[in-house]
């Protein structure tokens, strides 16, 4: 059973602020610091990627009692490669956002037998539970969910969607595909018109909108698996003059909550922007800390806040906290 973020933080109150990694809280001597490896996607993804690098980076990297190494991946089996060779350099501690489940069960099966403890971060794997210490990750699923039930509250006659894929078999892009599927049995109306995978790239995104323009297809609904998806998607849109966003003839959502991302939310010219917390940092350093006290984890599995926010509540104020900057 998992609790939230701010749940497990209060729960961890007796070693927050105080990772005394080694013994020796504090201690400066380099042979004393634990050796932790940390496999994450580029950072230069998008703005949700490098929201949550800063905040590993911010957890660990100043801690005189931890060595961090990163390794940054865009692909699952380069993930693992990484991940292998950290453990082999003889890493404490593997902190790990998979990419998918692609080649990623052996490895830890490896880590476990080489004494090297897993704790997942932002992303979950479906491996056997005994694999990895804790995990401290995003639930795209209820995301997703929030998503397809904003979508259902509108009322729409029908609902026509291009599903628009992130990375192909990711836990994210898996858990939003499960949502809108879930939606599309269970309502009259609700069809997918196109799904095909755009990885988070715009370009291949506009693609493949204008590949539904041409055809013919009757659609009123871009379902995005992130903000960059989504923007090539409008690209398209505005290409062959079909109108957007509020008062628009299609529905635009989108996930990740960029800053530029939220503006387009709050100018009309999108309607839908899902949110995850994207800073698990605090949270592993704390799984961190009791670990090394010898402490199981308060939680095996601690779930990040998610939310939502849609073109007829967003604020100015709302895009200045939350939205997420590339160049942070």
């Amino acid at each position: 059973m998992g609790v939230s973020r701010r749940g497990f933080l209060r729960a961890a109150g007796a070693v927050a602020g105080a990772l005394a990694l080694s013994g020796c809280s504090g201690s400066s001597d380099a042979e004393e610091r634990v050796y932790v490896g940390i496999v994450n996607g580029e950072p230069a993804e998008s703005g949700y990627r490098k929201a949550t690098d800063k905040s590993m980076r911010e957890a660990l990297d100043q801690r005189d009692d931890v060595a961090p190494e990163y390794a940054y991946e865009s692909k699952s089996k380069d993930q693992t490669t990484s991940a292998r060779e950290l453990v082999q350099k003889g890493v404490k501690y593997l902190l790990a956002s998979p990419e998918s489940n692609e080649g990623w069960e052996a490895l830890l099966k490896d880590s476990y037998d080489a004494g090297t403890l897993t704790i997942l971060f932002d992303r979950a794997l479906d491996v056997d539970e005994e694999l990895y210490a804790a995990a401290v990750v995003a639930d795209a699923g209820a995301e997703a969910r929030d998503a397809v039930e904003w979508l259902a509250a509108r009322g729409l006659d029908r609902c026509d969607i291009v599903h628009i894929q992130g990375v192909p078999d990711s836990a994210a892009q898996a858990a939003h595909a499960a949502a809108l599927d879930e939606a599309v049995e269970a309502r009259d109306g609700w069809s997918v018109v196109s799904r095909k995978p755009a990885s988070g790239n715009a370009v291949a995104a506009q693609e493949i909108t204008q590949e539904v323009i041409d055809s013919g297809k009757s659609f009123n609904v871009i379902y995005a698996e992130s903000d960059e998806m989504a923007r090539g998607a409008v690209v398209a849109l505005d290409s062959s003059g079909i109108t957007h966003g509020r008062d628009g003839d299609v529905v635009v959502m989108a996930f990740d909550h960029n800053t530029w991302a939220l503006e387009e939310v709050l100018a009309g010219n999108w309607n839908f922007d899902g949110w995850r917390d994207p800073s698990p940092g605090p949270a592993v350093a704390d799984v961190l800390a009791r670990l090394e006290a010898g402490e199981e984890p308060a939680e095996k599995t601690v779930t990040l806040e998610h939310g939502w926010v849609d073109c007829d509540a967003i604020t100015q104020d709302y895009v200045d906290e939350r939205g997420l900057q590339r160049d942070e």
